[in-house]
């Protein structure tokens, strides 16, 4: 099979955001003097989401639609306040992006991150390189619903299996899958290959120009 698409998360797999998610859900319990949670616990909150990430951090008797509304505004005030603060490409991503592009591979991220942030952040942290960005509109079509996966074949003309997907855990994998796409799984992002595999990875790589060897 000759791929002519790719499709990348963004939290995980082509940005290391953990801080900055981290540092500002921590701000939130904080001002609702709720514990808060250190760097590790964060890894398994995020893939889901703000709002599910928000809901993973309250304490479970606090996780009512009242206190889950009020912290996820809170939430997305002091995100998009401080967002790309930390927030970097992971080492070899640009390198493997400037390489995708010089082969004139149509690029696109889809993101569970609302669809505001992932259009400030992309162009802010990886400006050029990408066709479609992608976050999440509607709650019903969050990953691994593969309706933004889908829409991103029509733009682009391509059927879902001239196209891979890349990503760091197993919702991403069940994106893949529910697609029709090609899952590659990476090992730099916030779960690990266990997960990957067991939710359907076809490849599973541990540096960005490993991606290179199935083109």
């Amino acid at each position: 099979m000759t791929f002519r698409g790719i499709i990348f998360d963004l939290d995980g797999t082509l940005i290391d955001s953990l801080e900055d998610l981290a540092d500002s859900m921590n701000l939130v319990l904080q001002e609702c003097q709720f514990p808060q949670h250190d760097l590790i616990a964060y890894k398994s909150f995020i893939g889901r989401g703000i709002r599910n990430l928000v809901k993973a951090a309250l304490p479970e008797n606090r996780r009512d639609e009242e206190t889950l509304d009020k912290c996820y505004k809170l939430m997305l005030e002091i995100y998009t306040e401080n967002c790309i603060d930390k927030t970097k490409p992971y080492p070899g991503i640009l390198e493997l992006l400037d390489e995708l592009k010089s082969r004139h591979l149509k690029l696109a991220v889809l993101s569970n991150k609302a669809d505001a942030l992932t259009k400030k952040i992309v162009p802010s942290l990886l400006p050029g390189y990408f066709d479609e960005v992608m976050g999440l509109i509607l709650e019903a079509n969050r990953k691994p619903n593969p309706a933004g996966a889908w829409d991103i074949c029509k733009k682009w003309s391509l059927a879902p299996k001239e196209i891979i997907y890349v990503g760091d855990s197993n919702v991403d994998m069940q994106t893949a899958q529910n697609a029709g796409m090609f899952g590659v799984g990476v090992l730099w992002g916030y779960r690990d290959g266990q997960e990957l595999m067991a939710n359907g990875a076809e490849l599973v790589i541990r540096q960005p120009l490993e991606l290179l060897s199935i083109l």
